[in-house]
């Protein structure tokens, strides 16, 4: 598995969902961010996305899954309806995915 750098967040290509959230939750935070996950969705509304990143007039939505992870119909409602809202930025993240989602997050920088 190939190391990779990005500023202070080394990363490893996660292999699970859960290893590549914390992976952009890390960077994230250390570009102050504001992040929120809801840690128990079971009385939650199905689909909502894993993460939900603010800064300044930035507000970016991130669904993460794995290399072969599939979106439910729930979860692709819900991207599709924040899609089409002005200004929110939407994505699916995957591990060969982190490199441009890091980006993103540097680009955004206010």
């Amino acid at each position: 598995m190939s190391t990779r750098r990005w500023g202070r967040v080394s990363t490893r290509l996660p292999v699970t969902e859960k290893a590549l959230q914390e992976t952009i939750v890390d960077a994230a935070n250390r570009l102050h961010w504001k992040v929120y996950h809801t840690y128990d969705s079971r009385k939650s509304q199905p689909g909502f996305p894993d993460l939900c990143l603010v800064k300044g007039k930035s507000l970016l939505f991130i669904e993460c899954k794995t290399s072969s992870g599939k979106l439910t119909q729930k979860q692709g409602d819900w991207l599709v309806a924040l899609q089409a809202v002005p200004g929110v930025l939407v994505h699916v993240a995957r591990p060969n995915d982190l490199d441009s989602i890091l980006e993103i997050l540097k680009d955004l920088e206010l």
